[in-house]
């Protein structure tokens, strides 16, 4: 029997959709694992080439009466989804490639200071487009290779962000999956809290790198310690 999710309203819908739509984007037989339990829905995707695992969260209306986790079809969910009304229908579960096996650790995450500013980021996006447009206009017609391409690619997206040990292409992953769009809110503006976390912040739990945004986060592993996500050794959850 499928599970009916009700969202808290209907922008928790949109913005879920709008995550997956992306993720169909970069790969129309994407799969996602969910994972939800009390009032809140976890949603988690690995865009290609990103070598990044990217997760979405959304809150949920009613506290489902039993945990979910279940991997399914991107596609599938994304079409369950009803906007208007703020739920979805849990897609039937699909056996998905070994990624779904092992997630992050759920607990354990400290904040690693020297992360640029949400602006400065995309900045540092924009820029590294450019020159891989740049270097790739310039290749000689003979040299104009997937491989020499790829060899580009690699190099500019491997470079870590500022003083940081974030690699550019998890920065590349959130602008492209939306998760670093400006934050825009109808409330006026507040004192700052005391110890209130970071609008955008990165986190460390051993060798593993989170970004965290206001609308999801990308995590990764620190470069040198296996890189991206291909050789990561997870314990499942």
């Amino acid at each position: 029997m499928s599970e009916r999710l009700c969202l808290a309203d209907s922008g928790e819908a949109a913005d879920l959709a709008a995550f997956l739509g992306r993720l169909v984007h970069y790969d129309r037989a994407a799969a996602v694992r969910l994972q939800a339990g009390g009032g809140a829905l976890a949603v988690f995707g690995r865009p290609p080439s990103f070598e990044v695992l990217a997760i979405r969260t959304a809150r949920l209306a009613e506290p489902l009466a039993a945990a979910l986790d279940r991997t399914v079809s991107a596609g599938e969910f994304l079409e369950a989804i009803d906007e208007a009304s703020g739920s979805a229908t849990v897609p039937a579960a699909v056996t998905g490639p070994p990624w779904t096996g092992v997630l992050p650790p759920r607990g354990g995450w400290q904040q690693v200071p020297g992360l640029p500013g949400a602006e400065a980021m995309r900045a540092a996006v924009a820029g590294a487009v450019a020159e891989f447009r740049a270097r790739d206009e310039a290749l000689p017609a003979a040299h104009r290779t997937r491989a020499e391409r790829d060899r580009i690619g690699r190099e500019i997206w491997s470079r870590t962000l500022g003083e940081t040990a974030l690699p550019l292409r998890a920065v590349h992953a959130a602008q492209s999956l939306g998760f670093l769009r400006p934050v825009r809110s109808t409330v006026p503006a507040q004192p700052a809290v005391p110890d209130a976390p970071e609008p955008v912040a990165l986190l460390a739990c051993g060798s593993w790198l989170r970004l965290r945004t206001p609308y999801g986060s990308v995590v990764t592993r620190r470069p040198g310690e296996g890189g991206g996500l291909g050789a990561l050794q997870v314990r499942p959850v």
